[in-house]
């Protein structure tokens, strides 16, 4: 388990005009985590499990779930903790930015997601707990699940790196990531879709946002996964255009999970830059003094979390934006 320190901006070094990040995110317990064989097709990050291992894999992650929500706690992260049910059986329940987002105009989205077994994990109730405990109400909510139904997907902010105030969804076409589902999500929050055309290792990038995710005054994204030169000119061009300062990372850092990274803000409003130790290690010293300039690093490790699930910190934490 890491952590730096955020180093202080020189005087006069510009910085965006973002809003603050999210000071309140979603976890979900799991209660059988495990791989899972029907997301495996399209995620290459996923490593092959022996099934006869299941309940130690099991017990290894709830360790590692327990010590990021630790963590992000003793960091002033507001953390609000679900737990699933043992049955039906979810083995990605820990991964709740897929099937939800919040929004501060009061919408919830509720998402179509392509591995059937992962629609099991879809909760609703827990959106009305979560208005209950926080004295609000999202008053629209947009259930994009039907889409499934005509073979469309759209996998949450797995599937977008959103620009809420820009109202920008950044998102890499993939079986996972559908145009028509892109489309709807458009429609009904406003947003403006910047699709991208990715390849690694013969495959589209299955989530965006193990390639890029954007704080408060950085955007952090790995170019080498867009073979098109002018794609990558364009996407720094609005990154930088959006007031953040771009930071690349290359390939082989993005297969360790460096680009599946959030930034939120504590109880002070400070920022927190939230990556797993796996993450952070891939990254050079001097990226990783870059990245200190942006906010404090948490690196909980997470090794058999990303090994069996194929997915990170970010996939691991559901903003809550409340409206007002």
């Amino acid at each position: 388990m890491i952590s730096h320190r955020r180093n202080t901006p020189k005087a006069g070094e510009a910085t965006a005009q973002n809003a603050l990040p999210c000071e309140r995110v979603m976890m979900v317990r799991p209660s059988r985590f495990a791989w899972n064989k029907e997301t495996a097709v399209s995620n290459s990050f996923q490593q092959a499990e022996d099934s006869n291992h299941n309940l130690e894999v099991h017990r290894l992650a709830m360790a590692e779930f327990k010590s990021m929500h630790a963590m992000l706690v003793k960091a002033g992260i507001h953390v609000h903790e679900f737990s699933d049910s043992p049955t039906p059986t979810t083995p990605d329940s820990i991964f709740p930015n897929n099937w939800v987002s919040f929004h501060g105009d009061g919408s919830v989205a509720i998402y179509p997601m392509l591995a059937p077994n992962r629609r099991d994990e879809i909760c609703t109730h827990w959106v009305e707990e979560l208005e209950d405990t926080l004295g609000v109400k999202w008053t629209r909510r947009l259930d994009l699940q039907p889409l499934c139904e005509q073979g469309h997907y759209l996998e949450g902010t797995g599937s977008m790196v959103l620009d809420r105030d820009n109202k920008v969804a950044y998102a890499a076409l993939s079986p996972r990531t559908t145009q028509k589902g892109l489309d709807a999500f458009a429609r009904g929050l406003d947003y403006q879709i910047h699709p991208l055309r990715t390849s690694v290792q013969g495959a589209p990038v299955y989530h965006t946002n193990v390639m890029m995710s954007l704080g408060r005054s950085h955007a952090l994204v790995c170019l080498q996964a867009m073979s098109n030169k002018k794609d990558q000119r364009t996407l720094v061009e609005k990154l930088e255009q959006s007031g953040r300062r771009v930071l690349e990372i290359d390939r082989d850092q993005m297969l360790h999970f460096a680009g599946n990274q959030i930034t939120l803000a504590n109880a002070a409003g400070d920022p927190q830059i939230v990556m797993s130790e796996q993450a952070l290690k891939s990254l050079r010293p001097s990226q990783v003094r870059l990245l200190e300039g942006h906010g404090a690093i948490l690196a909980p490790c997470l090794e058999t979390i990303e090994r069996h699930g194929g997915g990170s910190a970010r996939c691991m934490l559901a903003e809550i934006f409340t409206p007002g």
